[in-house]
């Protein structure tokens, strides 16, 4: 539960520095380090609160399934 609690902090921190800066070229990262379901899960998380965008919540996670 707590490196849950990590992975889905540094996601949102992550996202948040991002995408704070207005768009133009930003990029979303995920912590690679969790499993892939968890990163799923974090970046909808994130998602779901507005941290980051539709596009870019289907870009990253699109990037997570190829990976």
């Amino acid at each position: 539960m707590f490196k849950k609690s990590i992975l889905a902090a540094s996601v949102i921190a992550l996202t948040l520095g991002l995408s704070a800066c207005g768009g133009g070229g930003a990029t979303t990262k995920v912590d690679a380090r969790g499993t892939q379901g968890q990163q799923l899960l974090d970046l909808k998380e994130a998602y779901d609160k507005g941290v980051i965008n539709e596009k870019e919540y289907n870009k990253t996670k699109e990037r997570i399934l190829k990976s």
